[in-house]
């Protein structure tokens, strides 16, 4: 069974792939993890991603394909794949398409993991650590018990990271709507996409998962 996983960064699609990895045997095939692979294996691919990287440019779609299809080989990925942040562009879903075809495979669904851009804005955001121990909070959904304290350690300093700010949230956004929201008239069009609502509790929108992959067996 071979899978991609679609949706807004933050929306959770990468912790449902890892649920999904777990009780179904997949291969959860994130682009950045199989880039870092590669290059530290030492293969020709991965040297020609390396020589890319330290010139400060960006990946092509022809080493990125390549990697995956090194990946593929690997007898890990006998029972299938999960795609989490791959492809990310109509141009690159043709390619893993063809890349599959090649190797006697076929991609059996694409899943969206559906969130409004509003809710990931507050998901993200609203999030911030314990200085001292690390623990997380949120505005929202997790407060500490006591106000300004932290529940672990009774610290009582708290950061949140640069790129939880509202500016950096909503052009990474604006970057998914570009470049991969395209996507889901491609797969749509092959009778491939399906949809979860992604604003649900995590073990709901996992049942919800499960339900749709119990449709092809």
């Amino acid at each position: 069974m071979y899978l991609v996983l679609l949706g807004p960064p933050g929306g959770g699609k990468g912790t449902q792939a890892k649920r999904l990895q777990e009780t179904h045997g997949l291969v959860q095939l994130s682009t950045g993890d199989m880039l870092r692979a590669a290059v530290a294996s030492g293969s020709d691919v991965g040297r020609r991603a390396k020589a890319v990287m330290d010139a400060g440019q960006l990946v092509s779609d022809e080493i990125v394909i390549a990697i995956i299809d090194e990946r593929l080989d690997q007898p890990d990925v006998a029972k299938g794949a999960i795609f989490d942040g791959f492809p990310r562009t109509v141009a690159q879903a043709e390619a893993l398409d063809a890349m599959l075809a090649r190797k006697g495979k076929k991609l059996d669904l694409a899943i969206e993991v559906r969130v409004p851009d509003e809710f990931i804005v507050e998901r993200i955001t609203g999030r911030y650590t314990c200085a001292k121990c690390g623990a997380g909070y949120h505005d929202t959904f997790q407060k500490p018990k006591v106000e300004g304290t932290c529940d672990s350690c009774g610290g009582s300093e708290f950061v949140r990271r640069p790129d939880d700010r509202v500016e950096t949230v909503t052009k990474r956004l604006e970057t998914y709507h570009a470049q991969t929201a395209p996507l889901l008239p491609y797969y749509e069009g092959k009778g491939t996409l399906k949809v979860v609502d992604g604003t649900r509790e995590i073990a709901q929108v996992t049942r919800a998962l499960e339900d749709i992959l119990g449709g092809i067996g």
